[in-house]
């Protein structure tokens, strides 16, 4: 990979190679590593960087969420401020980058200011969050819709993928006050973030082909995401039962799963965003044999566009073909619970602001869209000026073999560096 147009400064690459380490070495797993949500692994991490920063002079505090806000001594008292941020926890045996480059980035910028005497053109505070990933209870940005008080009682319910126990009894675990949270109270004024910025890594292949070390992110795309949906049949001899006495749940599934996959094809050649994934699939392996029709298969859907009208038709769509497919072949389907996140465009008056960031620091200023879904989301749909930057990284994300290159995060951090310090009001 070739590095940004501007000098990187060997000791904050040094400092930033250090800090991803130690933060690796605490969560490592058999694979990569493991940061669960709302866990005493995600409150070791937590530590680790209040610890880190403290040491460093800077203030850190703990809100009403159990996350950490940290600022130079100068901005704690600031009754407004800008927000950089990202969340801390991680999928089961995943990268070291998802999440945590976003938390790094802002400490990295408090850090270069300290060290410099530099100070922001409107106070700064870094915001390190807990739970984001859905890959342990479900709902997602968990931490976010928490401080904005979004996050709803089927969320709280919702049982940990490891011991069964509720999200809500987890949250209680690491000191969160569930009272506030289960009246939908929001734990943080929205009145008192002036901006909520992001760095996240790419989870795609766009800058790498582009051969860019960062962008801008112009929007984020929105979902609909079923955890379980169940086809259930009719159990058989694999070979004593005709196709026309058939009710075969797998079959089902893959007909359904066709036709959507028709339907995204047409989405996308008339110029709509739209993409489709079903990344859980399977038979019960206490009664599936090769020589047996399944009585039953479970799967994911995970439905995604920056539009929220195809959105719409989808979920309409999905149930319009679920019910011709039950009657074509004699089975059901139970869609089980839905978790929605509306699309979220990212603040034009930001975007720009950090593109021209991009260009005083002799790079070309790039925007793209954002496939998956990130905490920048939350806070933009809740009223709040949000923007975000991509920092090229190979092999994307939710996977052992995140790679992004240091330098790359550096000119990431950069970026918002620049925007912070020479920042107008949006």
């Amino acid at each position: 990979m070739t590095t940004a147009p501007f000098t990187v400064d060997p000791d904050e690459l040094r400092l930033a190679t250090q800090w991803f380490d130690d933060i690796y070495n605490i969560s490592r797993d058999r694979l990569g590593v493991s940061r669960p949500s709302y866990s005493a692994k995600e409150t070791e991490v937590l530590e680790f960087l209040a610890d880190l920063c403290r040491a460093e002079g800077l203030v850190v505090e703990t809100d009403a969420g159990q996350n950490l806000l940290i600022s130079l001594p100068e901005d704690a008292d600031a009754e407004k401020f800008v927000i950089v941020g990202s969340h801390v926890d991680s999928v089961p045996m995943g990268g070291n980058y998802d999440g945590m480059a976003g938390v790094l980035a802002g400490l990295m910028c408090l850090f270069r200011a300290r060290r410099n005497g530099t100070r922001f053109a409107r106070p700064v505070k870094v915001l390190a969050m807990r739970g984001e990933e859905s890959a342990w209870f479900g709902p997602c940005y968990i931490a976010s819709k928490t401080l904005m008080g979004t996050l709803g009682a089927d969320e709280l319910a919702s049982a940990h993928k490891g011991d069964g126990r509720s999200l809500a009894d987890h949250m209680a675990d690491v000191g969160i006050d569930m009272a506030r949270v289960s009246r939908g109270q929001p734990l943080m004024d929205k009145a008192d973030i002036l901006e909520y910025i992001e760095l996240h890594i790419e989870q795609g292949p766009l800058l790498i082909g582009k051969d860019q070390p960062a962008a801008v992110v112009s929007g984020i795309r929105g979902n609909f995401r079923h955890k379980q949906v169940r086809c259930i049949g009719e159990a058989g001899h694999s070979g004593a039962v005709p196709r026309a006495f058939r009710k075969d749940p797998v079959l089902a599934m893959a007909d359904l799963l066709h036709r959507l996959d028709e339907s995204w094809l047409t989405i996308v050649q008339k110029g709509d965003d739209l993409v489709l994934t079903s990344g859980v699939v399977g038979t019960d392996p206490e009664r599936h044999a090769m020589s047996r029709i399944a009585d039953e298969i479970r799967f994911s859907l995970d439905i995604r566009s920056q539009n929220s009208e195809v959105l719409e038709a989808m979920a309409m769509l999905l149930r319009e073909e679920m019910d011709k497919i039950a009657a074509e072949r004699g089975v059901s389907f139970d869609l089980g619970d839905v978790n929605n996140t509306p699309p979220a465009l990212m603040t034009p008056e930001l975007v720009e602001q950090l593109e021209q960031a991009m260009a005083r620091l002799g790079m070309e200023p790039t925007t793209m869209a954002s496939g998956g879904g990130h905490d920048a989301a939350v806070f933009s749909n809740a009223g709040v000026p949000a923007a975000m930057v991509f920092v090229r990284n190979q092999n994307g994300s939710h996977n052992p073999d995140e790679a992004m290159e240091i330098e790359d995060f550096l000119a990431g951090v950069s970026i918002i560096y620049e925007y912070l310090v020479k920042s107008a009001p949006c």
